[in-house]
This record gives structure tokens, sequence and C-alpha cells, in this order.
């Protein structure tokens, strides 16, 4: 069975990083390791919501693993919330990194144009940093263009999208992937570039008028659970973005429709048998 440690933080309630990567991961047939790296009450959709910060844990768990001789088949990593916890996830990558351990990095720090609001350009630089020491990146549009420099844009066209790919492999990353790119009027999707082959791969789905918490969570978890079932980066975004949308859409049929997540636990068993 493969094993995964995946570092983000954890909200008590509400359906976002830790809380979608354990289960979906797990579903997908992956030992799921989880590094928490803070403790919400709620995730941050919510009012008033409490957090800890576990920086001061994470190098005793780490240092335990590594005297018990603990290896991992992919290292994942989402929301950091401190430019100090870049830098001990770093040390994770050199402690725990085999010839043939994948490291995925999702930069979650941005979205619509603008840094979320603890964030900095010292942040985007560091984390700009963390991909480059990563197999494959999935930031968004937003976090793609803070961290290459180039112009934010809502309007753009594939040669703008192949322009930021190409400026996230210069970073170092072997190969990047782009969420929420819609090429073409009532589309969204991904687009990737693989530095080694020169390939572009694109995967467009029917764009659904609703936004929750969460999907990005789920496109990247569902990424590293199809990866580890033995399916190529272009496959497992596949079937990630068919995921996604399908949530979405159930979701959607919820009479409560939930406003602070997607209802990814009823979609689970159509995603073990995705192909």
């Amino acid at each position: 069975m493969k094993r995964v440690l995946t570092i983000q933080d954890i909200s008590c309630l509400g359906k976002c990083s830790l809380t979608i990567a354990l289960p979906v991961i797990s579903a997908l047939g992956s030992e799921t390791v989880i590094l928490p790296t803070a403790v919400l009450s709620t995730h941050t959709m919510f009012k008033n919501f409490t957090c800890k910060d576990l920086s001061d844990q994470i190098d005793p768990i780490v240092d335990h693993w590594k005297s018990e001789g603990v290896e991992f088949d992919a290292i994942y990593t989402g929301y950091l919330g401190t430019i100090e916890q870049i830098d001990q996830v770093k040390r994770i990558f050199d402690m725990f990194r085999g010839d043939d351990t994948l490291v995925i990095v999702d930069p979650v720090m941005a979205d619509n144009g603008k840094l979320y609001p603890a964030f900095d350009m010292e942040y985007v630089k560091k984390n700009a940093g963390l991909c480059a020491e990563a197999d494959i990146v999935v930031p968004n549009i937003t976090e793609a263009s803070f961290m290459t420099g180039m112009e934010y844009k809502e309007e753009y066209d594939e040669s703008y999208i192949k322009e930021l790919l190409s400026r996230l492999n210069d970073l170092g990353a072997k190969t990047s992937v782009l969420t929420g790119v819609g090429l073409e009027p009532g589309k969204t999707g991904v687009m990737g570039y693989e530095s080694k082959t020169g390939e572009y791969y694109v995967y467009q789905n029917n764009r659904i008028d609703a936004t929750y918490h969460g999907t990005g969570d789920v496109f990247s978890s569902t990424c590293v659970g199809q990866i580890m079932k033995g399916k190529n980066w272009r496959d497992a975004m596949r079937i990630a973005a068919d995921y996604t949308a399908r949530t979405i859409e159930v979701t959607l049929q919820n009479p409560k429709k939930p406003w602070y997540g997607v209802d990814f636990e009823a979609t689970i068993p159509e995603l073990i048998n995705m192909k």
C-alpha cells in the first residue's frame, strides 16, 4: 500500500484542507498520514473562528518519524500559514524524499487576483521557492501570476496560460498544472505542462454557476490519490476535474445547500470507480 504524507491545516468544522485530503486519499487506497500545521474551530469562511498554530509541534513529530524509519511514497502540501512553516516543509522534503517519492505542492495563498489577508509578497517568494522543489505544482491562476510576476488577467487566451505554465516550470517544478482555466465561454478546467516532454494538456468541463469553499482541496487531493493508484498526471487531473464538478452538482441538489463546503462525502463512492 502506498503511503502519503499531507501537510496542511485542519478545521474541526468545515470542509477543506485535511478534512478533505484524509478521506479522499484514503478512499483511493493509500495510507494517509497527516501533519496538521494549525487547528481551527471552523474554517475561515465562518466568523469568530479560533486558530492554534502548531508550528512548534512539526519538528518533534517529523523527528520521531525519522527515528522510526518511516518512509513516504508521496508528500503533498496545502495551506501553510507562515513563512517559517514553509522552511519546516523544506526540511521535511530533505528528510523524507527518496528517489521515488513524489512531491506535490498546492501553493494555497490567493484567489480572484488577490492574496489572502495573512500573506504578503515575501510569503509569495517563499512559496515560489517551495514550488521549485516540487514534482507537480497545482496553483490557480492568481497564485501563478503572483509567483511568476506576470499580470493577473480575468480575461485571457491560451497563449497567456501557456506562458504562465512555462514560467512556473522555470521556477523548478517538473510539471505545472493551472486550475480554474476556462478557454472558451461556459467552460472551466485545467491546463498543464510537463517540462521533460514539452507536452501541454488541456481538459475542460462545463462551468457550474456556484462557488464553494474547499473545491481546490477536492481537486488536489483527488490528483494525489489517483497518481498513487498508478494514473499518469494527465489522467489524474482529468478525473479530479470531473470529480470536483460532479461533487458541486450533487451539493447543489442538497436542499440545505451547505455554503461552507461541498458534499464530497456523498460522491466518494463514485470517485472510487472513476477511470
